[in-house]
């Protein structure tokens, strides 16, 4: 069963709907409108036959100006008969009015020289033509004035003249034949009906099936991949919507198929970095253990190299840890409102000592004064590894330039220096876990590999971005910018 929640639920019904109103109102339409047709030209042609029978009337002397008859003989009787045919024609009753209200003739005879006084005859003496469709009781009653034309007909208004209506033609004829012929027509358009809602009931069933068999061959690629069955890139062209969800599953896929490759990368630098260390004091261990006799001298060296190799291995699992937590969606950041020009001066402080060590020159240029909403633990963080790094990983006599500017949005730190540079193959790896452009030069300074993942991390919790150029053998520059006003997700 179609769940009506689902796309091709919605263009069943929506194909369905479009397709039966337009088909119940057209049938109702077609119906009402020939009724209404039907109607009018009736009376248009009945109208058109009383003013004849009207014309004959006056010539032939049918009422008298005083609403007196007057006896013409075989005129009257030929009148009469033409009255009794229209009556039987339309299946009807004519009656004539004279100015005094009385009923000269009557089709049915059982009217004659009585006093009718009503709306319509009143209305009909004063110029007006009424006409009205009863169609609870299937017939048209409708008054046509008898006008002496030898008077003036029109007043000066261009209406009916009153006083050139001589009678009135009070006519009631039957609507049977038109309520049959819209009988036959209602029947006929429900059949019709009936047939067109089977044709757009299948056509609906077509359509939303035809169209919905691309995002099914979407579905069936993705729980492919889902139960491990392929791992290729799908492709289903037939709608731009489909071509846009699996692009999106696509770029998904990819990022799935790169973080499982970084996290084997990952699973595999943690076990050599942290094996190294224990391997280095093993060797030592058992060196000492191989010798009886050592002098205190050796024993004090080799405890040296164990301790080092100990704090080195602390070194790692302390970043290690720093990094697990960064990667924790639900850490908060504790933001403060924090002036970056002095949180830069008192980094600088402390690090300038390591410069100085390697002669290394430290230059901070502050553009303007900066105020943002940052978590400072964070900040400090940034700062500290980019400037340590630059220190670092310079040359002798070399430099460091910590420039500090900021716009109405964003506020930047850039770090540049002379140092030795980065490979140009090497610069989309540099913030990867554990990846060393020089291993063992980076060995000799102390690193663990971790430093600038930390640091982008805590860029990206501040929702800013991190960037890096470089020309090997020259020097880096390192350009972090971050929004002044924090806006939690």
């Amino acid at each position: 069963m179609i769940k009506l929640r689902s796309l091709r639920a919605r263009i069943f019904l929506l194909i369905l709907v479009i397709g039966l109103v337009p088909c119940i109102v057209m049938r109702h339409g077609i119906v009402s409108n020939y009724e209404d047709m039907a109607v009018e030209q009736r009376i248009t042609v009945v109208q058109n036959q009383l003013m004849i029978l009207a014309n004959h009337l006056v010539s032939n002397n049918y009422l008298s100006s005083h609403g007196v008859r007057e006896d013409t003989g075989n005129s009257r009787e030929v009148i009469n008969a033409e009255l009794e045919m229209l009556s039987n024609l339309y299946e009807g009753r004519v009656m004539i009015i004279n100015k005094n209200f009385k009923v000269e003739k009557d089709t049915y005879g059982i009217s004659e020289g009585k006093t009718i006084i009503s709306e319509e005859v009143i209305k009909c003496f004063q110029g007006e033509n009424i006409s009205h469709y009863d169609p609870e009781h299937g017939y048209i009653e409708m008054t046509t004035p008898i006008m002496d034309t030898t008077a003036n007909t029109t007043d000066e208004n261009g209406k009916k003249n009153p006083d050139a209506i001589r009678g009135v033609m009070l006519t009631s004829i039957s609507n049977d034949s038109i309520v049959n012929a819209r009988e036959v027509l209602n029947r006929k358009a429900y059949i019709m009906e009936v047939i067109m809602i089977v044709a757009i009931l299948a056509l609906a069933i077509l359509l939303s099936r035809v169209l919905t068999m691309p995002f099914n061959r979407v579905t069936q690629a993705i729980n492919a991949v889902r139960e491990g069955f392929s791992d290729e890139t799908i492709s289903v062209p037939d709608y731009v919507e489909t071509v846009h969800i699996v692009d999106a599953f696509n770029q998904l896929l990819k990022r799935m198929k790169a973080l499982d490759d970084s996290r084997q990368e990952f699973v595999a630098n943690v076990s050599h970095e942290l094996k190294t260390p224990m391997t280095s004091i093993k060797v030592l261990a058992d060196s000492l253990l191989a010798q009886d006799d050592a002098p205190a001298e050796l024993y004090r060296e080799f405890m040296e190299d164990i301790t080092s190799e100990i704090d080195r291995e602390n070194q790692i699992i302390t970043d290690l840890l720093a990094l697990v937590k960064m990667d924790k969606k639900v850490q908060d950041l504790n933001i403060v409102s924090l002036n970056i020009n002095d949180l830069t001066e008192l980094i600088l402080k402390r690090l300038r000592p390591i410069a100085r060590k390697k002669d290394v020159e430290v230059v901070f240029e502050s553009v303007r004064p900066v105020v943002a909403e940052v978590d400072e633990v964070k900040m400090t963080l940034i700062m500290t590894n980019l400037v340590e790094n630059a220190i670092k990983y310079n040359k002798d006599h070399g430099w460091v330039k910590v420039v500090l500017d900021a716009d109405h949005q964003y506020f930047t730190f850039e770090v540049s220096d002379s140092g030795i540079g980065i490979p140009e193959e090497s610069l989309a790896h540099i913030c990867e876990r554990f990846y060393r452009v020089d291993k063992s030069h980076s060995r000799e300074i102390g690193g663990t590999g971790l430093g600038l993942a930390i640091t982008k991390s805590a860029v990206l919790m501040h929702k800013g971005s991190l960037t890096v150029t470089s020309t090997e053998g020259q020097g880096s520059c390192f350009l972090v910018k971050i929004p002044l006003m924090y806006i939690a997700s």
